[in-house]
């Protein structure tokens, strides 16, 4: 797949996509595991247009949900099952999850999970916890100070550091100006500097620029933390269930990782050297202070005894004196500043520099050499960056190679917790996996589960897949008004998404017969212009003259104009429906009676939902799954009594004369 192929994506904008990702199939990888965040970050390119894209790349012909209502239920119930979700890019993902030509394999990995969840659930609780970390890995923006040398051009890499081609005559003396080089192919010094990577003419790509390689894994902890958890937890093994395995499966090859990983922590050595070099000054400074304190404390108890004679030649000769002063001191101030040594060399200790045979300019009062502190400065700063160089090529040369195999893992991690999230969805409202038929629908204990309050179960169908009495491709939905007609449309327009979707629906069983078009014609918001009729009319001719094989769910189209003309339109458009082999239609209408007399036939399939009375809350008593071949009533009697109920004085009254006008 190329993305200029793609509808609407030519070649300025699929030029854009590539540079976005460094390469195509970055991109295309993106598009498909729903990263959709990303895809909106390149300029020109709304969310929702991201959306559209991802969603091509994943199959999607945009034909299914053939309507703007389709769409908004399909969104709907995507949106509840979505909350189920683990973590935030697998509610993303879950967008791409569209009604597919063949739902096969989603079936099969929804049903394996369901089965995981129903088997284990507390290992299913186990794994949802581990996946929450979930996330789309991301690459650092930064721009490094490492400069790469090379005869051979490196494009690619000029986004992230300089890149420079050594022209004739010029060695790698000529860059030592650079603190990090990374030379590569000939010419290279046999003992390069300090902070330098040599490398040969195809080195790695991880080992070029070994920061940014690092970085990587640094910067994506969070989603690596999941593919860590499950390397530790596949030693607990599969428990014999394929969707597990395949979780598993997703980590493998990836055994060393947890410990690779806590090596970008682990800085050993490189952290002493870096603290010592951080309290090089401090520690001379108190080692100053402690040998001045030591002698001083020393000679407060020192005693000198001298004879007359003694005396008399420190009088005549001074020199000779300060000799015997300086000899008296001696032992104490080298004792004290030997001590100050021991204690350096503690502190140097795992720096891999050596104490110097004298740390101290002058004897008392003591005071450090600053150019050989200077000079200890310098070797540690030279064996951190030693140190940092080496340790970056070990992690680089250990991690790098990981680096496609964790966003691969990821990605398919994410994928597979979408799965996870259905399974939860399904196994807590009682969903299962609907039997694929050639036509029509039928639904047993169906729910809808989008209203809030707990449903009630629905029995109904229609079609071939029907039970035997209900097999007719045509029905008209008659009865109480809040009885639940446009409640039991959604619940056949779910229960269809759902299946050509590949997932469960929340029914004890159900037959859905596989369509091209799901058609959900919402009711009108009142009496149309002559336009605006006009157009209405095309639209629906267009549905239901098409041969294409659709369900057609109506809701009280008889609102486009008034009844009586209504009544005769809507009994064109069903013949018209009903000669169509492929199409299966419902149609909720308070016009049955109308509709069956324009239509000139007494066989039309009629069902009512009927209200059979108030409840002592005055609250209507419905029976929400319809009665076959039965016109049922509406409610006005029954809302006018309940008026009656709940008003008085003169409204009361008016309400209880209306109420003798239904007997």
């Amino acid at each position: 797949m190329v993305l200029s192929a793609l509808p609407g994506v030519g070649e300025r904008l699929a030029k854009k996509i590539t540079a976005h990702f460094g390469d195509e199939e970055e991109a295309l990888a993106s598009l498909r595991c729903g990263d959709i965040a990303r895809v909106a970050e390149i300029d020109g390119v709304s969310p929702k247009r991201a959306l559209s894209l991802a969603r091509l790349v994943a199959g999607d012909s945009g034909s299914f949900l053939a309507t703007k209502e389709a769409e908004r239920l399909h969104k709907n119930i995507l949106t509840h099952i979505q909350s189920y979700a683990s973590a935030s890019a697998t509610r993303q993902r879950m967008q791409l999850l569209m009604p597919v030509q063949d739902p096969t394999a989603r079936r099969e990995k929804s049903q394996a999970a369901i089965n995981f969840a129903k088997a284990c659930p507390d290992r299913m609780n186990q794994l949802t916890s581990i996946l929450k970390t979930l996330g789309q890995t991301r690459h650092s923006t930064e721009r490094y100070e490492r400069v790469v040398v090379s005869k051979a051009p490196m494009e690619h890499l000029k986004k992230w550091c300089r890149v420079l081609q050594p022209g004739d005559g010029e060695t790698w003396k000529d860059y030592t100006v650079f603190k990090l080089v990374t030379w590569i192919g000939a010419g290279a010094p046999a003992n390069p500097p300090k902070g330098w990577v040599v490398l040969g003419t195809n080195p790695s790509p991880e080992m070029v620029v070994p920061e940014r390689t690092i970085d990587w894994f640094a910067n994506n902890q969070r989603p690596l933390s999941a593919l860590v958890a499950l390397v530790e937890d596949a030693q607990n093994g599969d428990e014999g269930q394929s969707f597990l395995s395949d979780i598993h499966g997703a980590v493998a090859g990836l055994e060393r990782l947890p410990e690779w990983l806590n090596s970008i922590e682990d800085q050993g050595d490189l952290e002493t050297i870096a603290d010592v070099k951080d309290r090089l000054w401090k520690i001379a400074k108190g080692l100053e202070a402690t040998v001045n304190d030591e002698v001083a404390e020393a000679m407060n108890n020192a005693k000198m005894n001298l004879s007359g004679s003694e005396l008399l030649e420190a009088l005549s000769d001074g020199a000779a004196f300060q000799r015997k002063l300086k000899q008296a001191t001696s032992e104490v101030i080298t004792d004290a500043m030997e001590a100050a040594k021991q204690r350096l060399a503690v502190e140097l200790e795992g720096t891999g520099v050596r104490v110097p045979y004298s740390i101290f300019a002058k004897d008392w009062p003591a005071k450090v050499d600053r150019k050989v502190i200077d000079e200890l400065d310098n070797a540690l700063g030279v064996n951190l960056a030693s140190g940092e160089t080496e340790r970056m090529l070990t992690l680089a040369k250990n991690l790098g190679p990981l680096q496609a195999r964790c966003e691969q893992a990821v990605r398919t991690l994410i994928e597979l917790d979408q799965w996870v999230a259905v399974a939860r969805w399904a196994v807590e409202h009682g969903c299962t996996m609907p039997v694929l038929a050639e036509h029509g629908i039928h639904i047993e204990q169906g729910r809808h589960l989008l209203l809030g309050v707990e449903p009630d179960a629905v029995t109904y169908g229609l079609g071939q897949c029907a039970l035997k009495n209900d097999q007719q491709s045509l029905a008209l939905l008659t009865g109480a008004n809040s009885g639940g007609k446009t409640t039991l449309l959604e619940l056949l327009a779910h229960t269809c998404i759902l299946a050509h979707m590949g997932l469960p629906v929340p029914a004890q069983h159900a037959v859905v017969g596989q369509v091209e078009a799901l058609h959900i014609l919402a009711k009108a918001g009142g009496t149309q212009s002559a336009g605006a009729l006009e157009q209405t009319l095309v639209e629906l001719a267009t549905v239901v003259s098409d041969p294409t094989p659709k369900l057609i769910l109506a809701d009280e189209l008889e609102a486009i104009t008034e009844p009586g003309a209504g009544a005769r339109i809507i009994a064109g458009m069903l013949l018209a429906a009903e000669s169509q082999k492929d199409t299966t239609m419902m149609l909720v209408t308070h016009l049955a009676p109308s509709i069956i007399e324009a239509t000139g036939r007494d066989d039309l399939r009629v069902d009512g939902i009927e209200a059979t009375g108030l409840d002592a809350d005055l609250e209507l008593m419905v029976d929400r799954t319809p009665k076959r071949n039965h016109l049922a009533r509406s409610t006005p009697e029954l809302i006018v009594k309940r008026l009656v109920e709940r008003s008085d004085g003169h409204a009361q009254n008016l309400f209880r004369d209306i109420l003798t006008m239904f007997q």
